[in-house]
């Protein structure tokens, strides 16, 4: 049996776009890059145009030009939303064509989190799937950030279809004790990494069981807060054992998924 393809197929397929936002965000940015991630576009937005220098992103937005200078907003989320709104027209331009975006940074900066539920809000607005992944600070990077980080994980809730938050305290037990804080940071790029994989590979990458972006939406789409664990296996009985791993994850926070899709 013949089976034709329309010509216009490869532009048929989902655009799927990852968006990281301030320092984490790009951090996060560069482990995709290094780890080959395929079938989607990296983008990466800071006010501190010296990282966004050093970011492998497939397209650099500086916010906020007149609002920070290229120096960043010292910490501040207020000053982090406005530089995104002020370049909202050029965010939107990155986000032409997105069925599917994931806006990704760490929770308790400035840019990150005053810029993300812009990015994201604009994502939604433009008609892509957004799915926020995000981080709650480490327990030593103090309470003030920890408070921070609550309240913009609050705004990006009501900014996404779906919320992906990670706690950053949970990796040292993933970890061995006394693992240096640079490695720390480190793994948590690459959770974040594996995160926004997990989920695009659905579309991206066949399987024995193939999903297309309408499923990915019904699924997503308004789902509200999500849960990731990550489980990893070899040999007999690999996908069985990877699946109890991920379930029983330090990152599940010892929730209850009764109810869960």
């Amino acid at each position: 049996m013949r089976i034709h393809l329309a010509e216009e197929f490869d532009e048929k397929r989902a655009v799927i776009k990852v968006f990281g936002v301030g320092g984490a965000g790009c951090n996060a940015i560069n482990r995709m890059v290094e780890a080959g991630l395929e079938g989607v576009e990296l983008l990466a937005a800071n006010s501190d145009a010296q990282v966004l220098r050093k970011c492998q992103a497939h397209d650099c937005i500086q916010l906020g030009e007149s609002t920070s200078g290229g120096l960043g907003v010292g910490g501040d989320p207020e000053r982090g939303k406005q530089a995104a709104l002020e370049s909202e027209e050029r965010l939107r331009e990155s986000l032409h064509r997105a069925d599917l975006v994931f806006v990704t940074t760490g929770m308790g900066g400035g840019t990150g989190t005053g810029g993300a539920p812009v990015v994201a809000r604009l994502a939604k607005q433009m008609g892509a799937l957004t799915v926020g992944v995000v981080t709650r600070p480490f327990g030593f990077e103090g309470m003030r950030r920890a408070a921070i980080a609550d309240a913009g994980i609050q705004e990006m809730r009501q900014s996404v279809d779906t919320l992906l938050v990670i706690p950053n305290e949970r990796i040292f037990d993933l970890i061995d004790p006394g693992t240096a804080h640079d490695h720390a940071f480190r793994m948590v790029d690459d959770v974040l990494r594996k995160s926004v994989q997990s989920i695009s590979d659905l579309i991206t990458v066949p399987g024995m069981i193939n999903l297309d972006m309408n499923d990915l939406r019904a699924i997503m789409k308004d789902a509200g807060e999500a849960l990731i664990g990550i489980g990893e296996s070899a040999g007999s009985g690999r996908a069985l054992q990877a699946a109890r791993e991920a379930m029983s994850s330090p990152l599940l926070e010892n929730v209850v998924m009764d109810g869960a899709k």
